[in-house]
């Protein structure tokens, strides 16, 4: 099968398998047995085999917990007490310090949380997260995090793609090419936005040059989520006939060209748009859930912000209920540029953990509650952390040498701490752990093996973990 050859459409399909549907079928229960997924997959792309996985997977969807900015990773999972010791101290004197984005390097810099160790594995935890620090038990903390840019923009695009560079597919994009959504009426890969969007733009949610059907559906928490979801004709029959017309134009000039696959994708978008008129509004609707449940996820909370991610992760748990593959939150705008504090760093990182901690926790505690946690994949990850020493008095600069994220969910070992940075917290020293590996392991716990699931593109068959990658292995159960 080449990449280029063109889709065949509904009717075609049906025209040439009408005596076929019991093989069909045959081959589907078949396809489905976790013991031959590995034999069918052995010789051919993901994309060709129906869309089964590789082997049997732990996850059935991620929710990505997007930290915009960079969570400085010694005020939060990783406590250094030399920056205790030697607090308002000059760095060049105690180690060699790179060159930072913005040149004005300060004083060694403590943490103004403290920090205290919780649950049973005595995870140590700042307190700007006392409520994800409940948790802790259920997550794998990752302190040996590196990337290869200082940059919010080419950071970001390495985060979400793989590639430092813009125009490749994001994760989201690559894990819905290769499994499908698991609901036909809605997206396989949603990014909820909570009000910022990345420095990179919205090509960190984009597909590349994988088909457009396969990039992110933008999402926002309220009560219409989606321009244009509700229909204007006076009547769904009139609707109908309009799309009918659309998609009889769009078959046409389909089978004059080529290059199919934006024509292809346009009509799939709108066969799905349609299914999206009614799946949305019964998505976005929470006069379902119970008080207790909008309660502990901070719908009644003072801090507006709280609000806003409690619905966005409130409706994370709704859309993994409902089979969406991928599913991405975008933080809230607190009036304080992302979790990058360049200066103001107590107020700036108190304000969006404030927003953040409450919900997230009650993600956490809701799908564990409903036995979902079990099969979904939670990612918490900003695209690179903060300096030990102060920029100017009372900032932090990017320091993509050395940051801290987690994982929780289907097939992480709750409870673990993974790798080491040294004493100041400002480089890895055990388990350097790259952006390749994270998303390797993503993938594999999705039942995707990163190197089988390449796509054709420019000459040579690329995926997307490029060259790269390795399973985090010490955070797998």
């Amino acid at each position: 099968m080449k990449q280029e050859c063109r889709k065949m459409n509904r009717r075609e399909m049906l025209t040439l398998s009408r005596n076929g549907f019991g093989a069909i079928a045959v081959m589907g229960l078949f396809g489905s047995c976790a013991k031959n997924l590995e034999r069918y997959a052995a010789n051919a792309p993901i994309s060709i085999i129906g869309q089964q996985p590789h082997y049997l997977p732990k996850a059935k969807s991620v929710i990505f917990l997007y930290m915009d900015g960079g969570v400085s990773q010694v005020d939060s999972f990783d406590p250094k007490p030399r920056l205790i010791a030697e607090n308002g101290e000059n760095p060049y004197q105690k180690f060699k310090v790179d060159d930072t984005q913005f040149g004005n390097v300060g004083k060694i810099l403590k943490s103004p949380w403290d920090f205290k160790q919780y649950g049973k594995s005595g995870i140590w935890v700042s307190d700007l997260f006392p409520k994800i620090a409940e948790c802790v038990d259920d997550i794998a903390v990752i302190r040996s995090m590196v990337s290869n840019f200082p940059e919010h923009t080419n950071a970001n695009y390495f985060l979400h793609t793989g590639s430092g560079i813009q125009g490749r597919p994001s994760m989201g994009a690559w894990i819905n090419y290769g499994l499908g959504t698991m609901n036909d009426n809605l997206p396989g890969y949603v990014v909820l936005d909570g009000g910022l969007t990345p420095p990179g733009g919205l090509d960190n949610f984009k597909n590349g040059f994988l088909p457009a059907s396969f990039q992110a559906s933008i999402l926002k928490p309220k009560k219409v989520p989606v321009p244009n979801i509700i229909p204007h004709e006076s009547t769904s029959q009139e609707q109908i006939r309009k799309l009918q017309h659309v998609e009889r134009m769009d078959q046409s000039l389909l089978g004059k060209v080529v290059q199919s696959d934006q024509i292809s994708a346009a009509i799939d978008n709108y066969e799905l748009a349609f299914k999206m008129q009614s799946s949305i509004p019964e998505l976005s609707d929470l006069s379902g859930e119970s008080e207790a449940i909008k309660k502990l996820y901070g719908l009644d909370s003072e801090d507006k912000h709280c609000r806003v991610y409690g619905t966005q992760c409130l409706m994370a748990r709704r859309l993994v209920e409902r089979g969406v593959r991928f599913v991405e939150l975008t933080c809230p705008n607190t009036g304080f540029d992302r979790w990058d504090q360049h200066s103001n760093l107590k107020k700036g990182h108190e304000a969006n953990a404030h927003a953040v901690d409450q919900p997230i926790a009650a993600l956490l505690k809701d799908l564990k509650s409903r036995g979902m946690l079990e099969d979904t994949l939670v990612v918490f990850a900003g695209e690179f952390g903060r300096t030990p020493f102060a920029q100017g008095k009372d900032g932090r600069d990017h320091n993509p040498s050395a940051f801290s994220i987690w994982l929780a969910g289907a097939g992480i070992k709750g409870g673990t701490v993974y790798g080491t940075t040294d004493e100041y917290g400002y480089r890895v020293i055990d388990k350097p752990t790259t952006i390749h590996d994270l998303h390797a392991t993503m993938l594999h716990l999705l039942g995707v093996d990163h190197i089988r699931q390449t796509y054709h593109f420019g000459g040579r068959d690329i995926r997307l973990t490029d060259v790269h990658g390795h399973l985090i292995k010490g955070i797998l159960s």
